[in-house]
């Protein structure tokens, strides 16, 4: 059978792992925790600081991620490995940690290729790379065989001795700050979902869309927002209105956005919202995935680099309850719910 024919159904699950350990970077790297990798029945890592930050998500076929989109882009194992790698680090980074290993399972129907198992452990690979998280080690893993894709990854990281930075440090007076993006993997998936043949992007469209199939979450900025003073921080994966709720929860206080701030965040969305007749600002607001990060800073605070004010932090009045305003109004984006939507 030719090389590009063989699917999983034709390899024992010994050699599926062994064309899949040499694409995972577990050779020695400077800082790496992993002391044990792949082939016993467990991993063994290091955890001098006592402590250990976990983080574990889930990507399954026809739910987050498609095959083949309405614009005809065909998801790659590279797309799936590198999303499923980025998003559990960004948890990390949101702690203001450093991650330091992954285990990966894997949900096989027989007929997917070998070579999209493969280019799946090469996204992993390239994620924790080119991301910053080079002392991360993919430590071991799962396979087993389903009716659907669906690829698991939880993530192991370190707080080196430090306290980490939660969701409920907010306080009156605090300015609210962003790193990273937000609303471009919105914008990303209206153009997958789109009509507009994938050949047919500008490439300036084609990168936006190229960030909802490859988020690229700014892992240096956690370890920066805790080491500048960072009172609250949280990843941006279901939206900035729902996860800002969710922050403003915790702290018992009201985020209160600046319209021109965020205007400035939807300037860069102008091409994909002319090819699909989209609102850059629901984007904003409502958009997932790019995995951003949204911290709180006390007023004295000089803001790291990567970061930009977007709003200040209020106390409740008595009769209200916490949320996310813009110039003082409510803000009624929902954001993205996985089981609502």
């Amino acid at each position: 059978m030719p090389e590009s024919h063989l699917t999983v159904a034709g390899l024992s699950e010994s050699e599926l792992l062994a064309r899949i350990f040499p694409r995972l970077n577990n050779g020695p790297q400077d800082g790496t925790a992993l002391l044990l990798g792949p082939g016993d029945d467990a991993a063994i890592v290091a955890a001098p600081d006592g402590r250990t930050v976990v983080s574990i998500d889930t990507q399954v076929q026809d739910q987050d991620f498609r095959l083949e989109w309405n614009n005809g882009y065909r998801t790659t194992g590279f797309d799936v490995g590198w999303k499923a790698a980025a998003q559990n680090l960004s948890d990390i980074n949101a702690m203001g940690a450093r991650s330091t290993s992954m285990v990966v399972s894997l949900t096989l129907p027989p007929d997917t290729p070998v070579s999209w198992v493969e280019d799946l452990a090469d996204g992993l690979s390239h994620a924790i790379r080119d991301l910053g998280a080079s002392g991360c080690s993919v430590a071991g893993g799962d396979l087993g065989r389903g009716r659907e894709l669906a690829v698991t990854v939880a993530v192991l990281g370190t707080l080196d001795g430090r306290q980490p930075v939660l969701r409920s440090g907010a306080r009156p007076g605090h300015t609210v700050a962003l790193a990273g993006t937000v609303g471009y993997a919105a914008a990303g998936l209206a153009l997958l979902e789109s009509g507009q043949g994938v050949g047919l992007l500008t490439p300036e469209q084609r990168a936006i869309m190229d960030l909802q199939c490859r988020p690229v979450p700014p892992l240096a900025a956690g370890p920066s927002a805790l080491d500048a003073g960072a009172s609250a921080m949280m990843d941006i994966s279901d939206g900035l209105i729902r996860d800002g709720g969710r922050l403003a929860a915790a702290s018992h206080v009201v985020l209160n956005l600046d319209p021109a701030a965020l205007k400035q965040l939807t300037e860069p969305l102008a091409a994909a919202a002319d090819a699909v007749d989209g609102d850059p600002m629901a984007w904003v607001l409502g958009g997932g995935e790019d995995h951003g990060l949204l911290a709180t800073f006390p007023p004295d605070v000089q803001l790291p680099p990567g970061f930009a004010a977007i709003g200040s932090v209020e106390a409740l009045a008595p009769t209200e309850s916490t949320g996310v305003k813009i110039a003082g109004r409510p803000a009624d984006t929902v954001g993205w719910d996985h089981f609502a939507d």
